[in-house]
């Protein structure tokens, strides 16, 4: 799903006005969303629900870009279908019993596949919609490294080792590296190469922004048995992984107003309510505690309290006390 997207954004956007984009495409595109989005929201939709559910959806979509063409037919259904698949290996399969169609039960609760109509949904939404400019602020931001992104997943899928030039903030001259990659992380807008330097044999991060001249070498590669990627950063915030730390229990006090957002958007999958009412939200988290996630807590001010533990409460004065010796 990322490789797929990844290509379709940079496409799209390469151009420099999207109504040289073919029509065709536009509505090959607009369709498909609108049929996962159908399938997920509702489970075993029969043909003659789809079609009629298309056709509401594409009258609103002609209502915002008028030039676009949509038509919705058995024989279209079937080539969607088989496209969708094709695509983005998504079956949509047909249920006797229940009379309808539907996404596997795996597809439609995978967090790849919830993100990746995310994505598709924001794609859709700024492209197909003339004139936008005027109602849509995007942030300023410089390219994240996503071109390196489909040579990356090459490499790791095949476990071929790579060689690329490195540029640290800290230092002035970027260095060579050749490394095993074994996969790739999103943190706060950026991308991360997950991967072992074979100049020291420790697995690091590596900032895809930062990443240039990119080279898959022939070189086959085994990653280790025990290592797992989402192990590595079960109790992780952010990019900093430790390897000889334990995880600790942290429980933090939220005022209540802070605390709507916490809920609604965790500080991380651990993840525990402990309390909440009118006054606070309390929870629980188990982390290693980095740099990251200091500098996440010091980001609440004083709409935060660390209850435990110790070491993390004594860390944030610390950095409290240090702060306002500058003023």
């Amino acid at each position: 799903y990322l490789a797929v997207f990844q290509r379709a954004k940079l496409l799209w956007h390469s151009i420099p006005n999207y109504k040289l984009f073919t029509l065709s495409k536009r509505a090959y595109i607009s369709r498909y969303l609108i049929i996962l989005k159908k399938l997920k929201a509702k489970p075993y939709s029969s043909y003659n629900e789809l079609e009629a559910h298309m056709n509401q959806q594409f009258r609103h979509l002609q209502v915002m870009d008028e030039d676009i063409e949509l038509a919705f037919s058995k024989r279209t259904w079937l080539r969607d279908k088989r496209e969708i698949n094709n695509l983005f290996g998504i079956a949509i399969n047909y249920s006797t019993k229940q009379q309808g169609y539907y996404l596997t039960q795996a597809q439609n609760h995978n967090q790849h596949f919830e993100r990746m109509i995310e994505e598709f949904d924001i794609f859709s939404s700024l492209n197909l919609v003339n004139e936008a400019t005027p109602f849509i602020h995007l942030e300023n931001r410089k390219p994240q490294g996503t071109d390196n992104l489909y040579g990356l997943l090459h490499a790791i899928k095949q476990k071929l080792q790579i060689q690329f030039t490195y540029q640290k903030f800290w230092e002035e001259t970027p260095s060579k590296r050749t490394v095993e990659p074994y996969g790739l992380k999103e943190f706060k807008n950026r991308w991360y190469l997950r991967a072992m330097n074979l100049q020291d044999g420790i697995v690091k991060s590596f900032a895809l922004d930062r990443l240039t001249n990119l080279s898959i070498t022939n070189n086959a590669f085994t990653v280790a048995a025990n290592y797992n990627i989402d192990d590595n950063y079960r109790y992780c915030f952010g990019i900093i992984s430790p390897n000889n730390d334990e995880p600790q229990t942290i429980v933090l006090s939220f005022d209540a107003y802070q605390g709507k957002y916490i809920k609604t958007l965790p500080l991380h999958a651990s993840q525990q309510i402990l309390v909440d009412d009118e006054t606070e939200l309390q929870i629980q988290l188990t982390l290693y505690i980095t740099h990251d996630f200091v500098m996440e807590l010091l980001s609440f001010g004083s709409h935060v309290k660390v209850l435990q533990p110790q070491t993390l409460i004594d860390e944030l004065k610390t950095a409290y006390q240090e702060a306002l010796q500058q003023y």
